[in-house]
């Protein structure tokens, strides 16, 4: 463009000199013409490269943000299949915790409906009517409680005659239950007692609780089954402060009670049989 502005330059110069003013005006007036052609295209050029170079900025940022949006696409979907992963693992998590509450729930109610059984066994065998034998269940344990009038004369631990009706109902339901441990517990109230060769109400308890077990196993118990205890007077039923109270709190408990290591060797199966995977 420059090239032909100079030629266009220098043919005027050169036909000044042999062309006319009218001639001369015309070429000028092209030539400014020209020259405004050639401004006008500079401007455009300019504003040309211009907005090139902002496209190509714009260009440049979008692919920026393209790749960006794909890496956190892709982030995204890693996050949400660990995500989906996780939640599968608590729910299964979840599932074998209910699994396992229920088998836990299935084994105590198993202990439960025994006990129940055993209680009802008891009742009928034994013969609750009677106000000085009572029959009751705690925390999943089973208690007779029989009066010391209905087994010892007073100041006595030899088991009377009476007693052993009761007691043979006692050792039928015993029998009944090979998996069961009977507890005898002896109780007296807080009146000093020394006898020989018994040294005080400890020996006495325990002696009553020895009497009422060797009844027992001569009425066929096994005697695995049985368990000697004396408490002496500390475990009362009510105070110690009248006849009638002491009365009270003079008795024999037998706990039937399953075997604790059994019952546990049950607990134990079923947790062996969930880790195993087992039904």
């Amino acid at each position: 463009m420059r090239k032909v502005l100079l030629l266009s330059v220098s043919a005027m110069i050169l036909l000044s000199s042999c062309v006319s003013k009218k001639q001369f005006t015309d070429l000028e007036a092209k030539q400014k013409e020209t020259q405004d052609l050639l401004n006008s295209a500079t401007v455009k050029l300019n504003s040309c490269i211009e907005e090139r170079a902002s496209a190509t900025a714009r260009a440049t940022a979008l692919e920026e943000q393209v790749i960006d949006l794909r890496k956190s696409n892709d982030n995204l979907t890693i996050l949400s299949s660990k995500g989906a992963s996780n939640i599968e693992k608590t729910l299964e998590s979840i599932k074998e915790k209910e699994l396992k509450i229920t088998r836990l729930q299935d084994a105590l109610t198993q202990k439960d409906s025994i006990t129940l059984a055993l209680v009802t066994s008891l009742k009928r065998e034994v013969g609750i009517n009677d106000p000085d034998i009572e029959v009751n269940v705690e925390k999943g344990v089973v208690y007779i409680s029989i009066a010391d009038k209905l087994l010892f004369q007073s100041g006595s631990y030899n088991v009377n005659s009476k007693a052993k009706d009761v007691l043979a109902k006692v050792a039928k339901v015993i029998n009944s239950k090979p998996d069961f441990e009977a507890m005898v517990e002896g109780h007296t109230d807080t009146v000093p007692y020394r006898k020989e060769p018994l040294l005080d109400n400890w020996d006495l308890s325990v002696k009553r609780a020895t009497s009422v077990i060797r009844v027992l196993q001569d009425l066929g118990v096994n005697p695995k089954q049985l368990i000697a205890a004396g408490r002496a007077e500390y475990v009362p039923l009510v105070e110690n402060n009248t006849a009638e109270n002491r009365a009270t709190n003079r008795r024999t408990r037998i706990v039937v009670l399953p075997k604790i290591d059994q019952f546990y060797d049950m607990i134990e199966k079923e947790m062996k049989n969930l880790a195993a995977g087992g039904n």
